[in-house]
């Protein structure tokens, strides 16, 4: 729980320091008329959007289960992903609708004014990619909030590049290109996690689970004859649920506990699973497969 405090606290200062940057951004955007200045102000908008669903998500994730929630509210974490990574889509085609409108208008920029906010921009992107690079792997909520971060860096680096270029060559429409080129690195990093987050709700087999590795673990315990009804589901990023069927021979019959046990400490070992449900048969009663097509 510790830990995860830890989580929260620092969502917090990177979220105050997302705000003064948003701001600065925008009014820097507008005054000197750079879309690609704006458009990072749009991304470090949706990155103050992603850190607070992101704090409200790691909060609401940390309650304890209920009887009328039973897995407890660790499933609020994917939903605040997959929020976070549809609001960067959003962004993404708001910037490329704006880079088509500016093909057609283009506008004089102020570059000393886009150089100063867009070096503002990046130094307080810098420190809130540091502040938050540990946790980055803790949950997929996490991760959805880092990338936001580290997207937004990347963006206000080709800010202030494109600045440099416009400045020696005077080719306006650099600022154009850069803003394309980072609603496109934008859509990019969203996809991921919305296909995760969508695995994850789907209650699929979590990625680096193998289901014939699992299953043929399962079966190959001494004294089991077959499994079957076999199901591998996550309700996070990192907590993988399992329940299966699993039929015994007369050796073991009277050392049922002793099965499950053993099962339990090959998952644990082997795959981090520690929420199992495992039913002991001697025959297979419900009459299917390895997977239950019901």
């Amino acid at each position: 729980m510790a830990h995860e405090h830890n989580h929260t606290e620092k969502m917090g200062w990177t979220i105050f320091l997302n705000i003064v940057i948003t701001v600065a951004e925008y009014i820097g955007g507008i005054y000197s008329g750079s879309l690609a200045l704006l458009s990072d102000a749009g991304h470090n908008f949706s990155d103050v959007l992603s850190l607070i669903l992101g704090y409200y998500g790691e909060k609401v994730s940390e309650k304890q289960a209920t009887k009328t929630h039973t897995f407890g509210f660790k499933r609020f974490e994917i939903f605040t992903a997959l929020i976070n990574a549809l609001a960067l889509v959003a962004v993404a085609f708001y910037i490329l609708f704006e880079a088509f409108q500016r093909l057609h208008e283009p506008r004089n920029i102020s570059l000393g004014l886009m150089l100063g906010v867009g070096s503002i921009g990046l130094l307080g992107n810098l420190i809130s990619i540091f502040v938050l690079n540990k946790e980055k792997n803790a949950s997929i909520n996490m991760k959805a909030a880092y990338l936001h971060l580290f997207y937004d860096t990347v963006s206000s680096a080709f800010v202030m590049i494109s600045a440099v270029i416009i400045y020696f060559t005077n080719y306006v429409f650099i600022d154009t290109i850069v803003s394309v080129i980072i609603a496109f690195m934008i859509l990019y990093s969203s996809l991921d996690i919305i296909k995760n987050s969508i695995h994850i709700f789907m209650q699929g087999v979590p990625e680096g689970t193998e289901f014939d590795e699992v299953y043929s673990l399962i079966n190959d315990v001494k004294g089991v004859k077959s499994v079957h009804n076999l199901h591998i589901w996550a309700i996070n990023s990192n907590n993988t649920f399992l329940s299966c069927h699993v039929c015994i021979d007369k050796t073991v019959e009277k050392r049922t506990d002793e099965v499950i046990q053993t099962i339990n400490k090959l998952l644990k070992e082997k795959y981090e699973i520690e929420h199992t449900a495992i039913q002991i048969e001697e025959n297979n009663i419900c009459k299917t497969g390895i997977v239950c097509s019901k």
